[in-house]
């Protein structure tokens, strides 16, 4: 069966400092989600579901979702911070002004997805052979199965120049994820790369493994993940900037040996917008790779 596409695409952008997602990069107003899913459809993806806020529907119909679903087989559904709450729940959290993370954020779109599927960021760049590993892998999974799979970068080649970074840097054994946490503060200190924990700060070497949500799963994690969502609730409804993150979920999953999660690298290297001074760098490199003959020119017929 054809995989399907997920994306990550409800995100404030508040480091950004706008909608990065549907931003114009490409040489004819593409943002940097139409790379996403035109490699994902030249890797034999079959349907590309969007997670998005409500208030950017109509900018992102007409910069973004209106083009794609002309080319392929495309929905979206909304994340809000009172999804998949209770009244009770909801009342708890009303502190808080945003949904609750990425987690939270994929079980929105439970009910829509069909097949194995791939999950991706709105904002990162992976390449093509991310996607034809992946693809390859899902086409080849059962709906109900427990393996999993994710493509895995080296910390050095994901970090940007001129901030912080999120990464789930991980433990890997003979191919297979053993643990994962997310970092949420990871940048340089001068020559260095240092991770800002609640514990203290920890110096990396930049050639952990670290995951850019660049997973793929069957549909049957959408329980484990409903399950974790609940304890996670119940734990932190009245915390207003707690968030259940996929990369702690990940991790636990293996541990608790509830799925497994084969570990792929590429030789793709990473960029994406974190930060409005990251622009002009994707502008320049999906110029770089249209040039190479790696994109054409227009990514779609129209």
């Amino acid at each position: 069966m054809k995989p399907s596409l997920l994306v990550l695409a409800a995100g404030l952008g508040s480091r950004y400092g706008g909608v990065k997602q549907i931003d114009p990069v490409g040489m004819h107003g593409e943002a940097l989600l139409d790379y996403s899913v035109f490699d994902a459809k030249q890797a034999g993806y079959g349907k590309v579901v969007f997670i998005i806020r409500p208030d950017i529907e109509q900018s992102f119909r007409e910069r973004l979702f209106d083009r794609i679903a002309r080319n392929m087989d495309a929905e979206y559904v909304f994340q809000t911070r009172e999804s998949l709450l209770t009244a009770d729940q909801i009342k708890a959290s009303a502190e808080r002004t945003k949904p609750w993370g990425t987690i939270h954020a994929l079980l929105c779109a439970k009910d829509v997805i069909k097949t194995p599927f791939t999950v991706i960021n709105a904002d990162d760049y992976y390449g093509r052979e991310a996607y034809g590993i992946l693809g390859d892998y899902l086409s080849k999974q059962e709906n109900d199965g427990d393996d999993h799979a994710m493509v895995g970068y080296f910390l050095k080649n994901t970090m940007s120049p001129v901030g912080s970074v999120s990464r789930g840097v991980c433990e890997v054994k003979d191919g297979l994820l053993q643990g994962m946490r997310e970092n949420t503060k990871i940048e340089f200190e001068g020559d260095r790369i240092v991770s800002h924990l609640p514990e203290g700060d920890v110096y990396l070497t930049g050639e952990e493994w670290v995951s850019m949500n660049f997973f793929g799963f069957t549909p049957k994690v959408f329980g484990l993940m409903m399950d974790y969502f609940d304890r996670f609730i119940k734990e932190n409804a009245s915390q207003p900037k707690a968030e259940v993150l996929l990369p702690n979920f990940a991790g636990e999953m293996v541990q608790t040996g509830k799925g497994r999660m084969k570990v792929f690298s590429t030789s793709e290297k990473w960029f994406g917008m974190t930060y409005q001074e990251d622009r002009e760098t994707v502008k320049q490199n999906l110029a770089a790779k249209t040039r190479e003959g790696i994109y054409p020119e227009r990514l779609w017929e129209k």
